[in-house]
């Protein structure tokens, strides 16, 4: 490959399948660079170190279900099923990607583990699609709550078990549909209440 050819796209295209042959222990900037023929110099043109390309590798993964979860926010319907369309959404992702390929998932779990600053901005992007919703529940009377922002980060809080790679061993147990639900309904009666009871106190 020439350099002429080579993008940020096509280097992280390789490093994912370096990432996945040698996982992330052992790949290096220079196996990526030898996977696509070109000196690591000039891989450093574009990512300045090993952690930086696994950051935006990181982010691309992340990016992957953040995106396709952005169209539910502005979806119709009420706040309460784009919520729940929302969580169903996330879990399928995230349930695919153990399913499909497992080792690969474990990788990019390892990467976004160190990834820090990239997990924590794709965290308050998750947060802020649901605070969207919420918002938007809030202003055609559907839930009660009286901040948004706040109880997006307790509803994510609450089900972080159904889609945190953490827990990803749980995801096949027969009941873990069930046991969303279950939770769904308690947090449920947390949005539609909240307001009412505050109004009590």
């Amino acid at each position: 490959m020439s350099d002429v050819a080579l993008t940020p796209e096509r280097i992280l295209d390789a490093a994912e399948e370096v990432l996945r042959r040698y996982g992330p222990a052992k790949t290096t900037v220079v196996d990526v660079a030898r996977f696509l023929e070109v000196s690591h110099g000039t891989l450093y043109r574009h990512f300045p170190s090993k952690a930086a390309l696994r950051d935006a590798v990181a982010e691309r993964w992340l990016h992957r279900v953040a995106a396709p979860l952005s169209a539910v926010v502005t979806d119709q319907g009420s706040a309460i099923e784009r919520l729940h369309c929302w969580f169903e959404l996330l879990m399928k992702l995230k349930r695919q990607k153990v399913l499909d390929d497992p080792e690969l998932f474990a990788t990019y779990a390892a990467i976004a583990e160190e990834a820090r600053d990239v997990v924590q901005a794709h965290v308050r992007d998750l947060i802020q699609q649901l605070t969207q919703i919420i918002e938007s529940g809030i202003a055609s009377q559907e839930l009660m709550v009286t901040d948004a922002h706040e109880a997006a980060k307790a509803l994510f809080s609450a089900t972080v078990r159904f889609h945190h790679p953490v827990h990803a061993h749980e995801w096949s147990h027969p009941s873990i549909d069930a046991d969303f639900a279950h939770v769904w309904q308690l947090v449920l009666v947390g949005l539609i209440t909240d307001r009412a009871n505050a109004l009590h106190e």
